[in-house]
């Protein structure tokens, strides 16, 4: 496995892509609008803790190869920059962070981006493996109930010991590893729910305009500087060799499409139902 990812990282000039910004900046604002991540603040502990919009993102901006490239951006900064930093503060070494997954506003046209996801998943598994602690699963809609326990018994011990479902926007349970200035913006009340822009751009970690994405941002153009301070940016994304998914992440995806498709065909048959009661009357 060590050799494959140190293959793959060389084939795909991994060790360069933080010098390999996406431009324009408007393109790049778009990906962010719709790939939902960033980081919120810390745990008590001192990890990192990611807040991800997984509800919310459409991943419709762009095309799969620049939400792979940004993916892909997001974990080396987080592994050279934000997890060295916070082990430098601590005094220990920190090498994972925890994610706080938001699921308000999933729906079943989740269905079109679960072969995206699953792309994703596969890279942060070969790649990047043990580098989450713990998923925190929050504002759990009913679609998303429906698949987790059909998929649940699918996971690796080890992977279901590390998520949690939490009840509600998973506040009370979170003030137990972190304070209230890292909670994302979207646990912060009751119902508050997830959303791609809130009342106060600095609160929501998604924005371009958030200190995260601004550090981010401005370390890859830095980066880029330096390997070419002559010339303009090369626009176009980085095509990474996208990894075929192992037997068991494509066994979830399937039972998760099918379990989407069910509900689908439930909801269509409610509806009809209920049109026909309505015409009756």
């Amino acid at each position: 496995m060590l050799v494959d990812c140190l293959n793959w990282r060389v084939e795909n000039d991994i060790d360069n892509i933080l010098a390999k910004p996406i431009v324009p900046t408007d393109l790049y604002r778009a990906v962010r609008d719709s790939q939902l991540i960033g980081l919120s603040g810390y745990t008590k502990e001192g990890l990192p803790v990611f807040a991800i919009g997984a509800g919310f993102s459409t991943f419709d901006k762009a095309s799969v190869h620049y939400y792979v490239q940004s993916h892909i951006q997001i974990n080396e900064y987080r592994d050279r920059v934000i997890l060295p930093s916070a082990s430098r503060k601590h005094g220990r070494h920190i090498t994972s962070c925890v994610k706080v997954l938001d699921m308000t506003g999933l729906k079943l046209s989740a269905l079109s981006q679960i072969k995206l996801l699953t792309i994703i998943s596969t890279v942060d598994d070969l790649n990047y493996p043990e580098k989450t602690n713990t998923y925190y699963i929050v504002n759990v809609p009913y679609i998303f109930s429906a698949c987790w326990k059909v998929v649940k018994p699918l996971l690796q011990e080890r992977t279901r010991k590390k998520i949690q479902v939490l009840p509600g926007c998973g506040r009370d349970e979170l003030l137990k590893i972190m304070d209230y200035a890292s909670l994302p913006h979207f646990c912060r009340r009751e119902g508050s729910g997830s959303s791609r822009h809130s009342g106060n751009e600095t609160d929501n970690c998604y924005t371009l305009d958030h200190p995260f994405h601004q550090q981010l941002y401005n370390y890859i153009k830095h980066q880029a500087s330096i390997i070419a301070p002559a010339g303009p940016y090369k626009q176009g994304s980085v095509h990474v060799h996208l990894p075929e998914s192992a037997a068991e992440e494509s066994d979830i995806a399937k039972t998760i499409e099918s379990e989407l498709q069910k509900f689908g065909n439930q909801t269509r048959l409610t509806d009809s139902l209920d049109a026909l009661k309505v015409s009756d009357n």
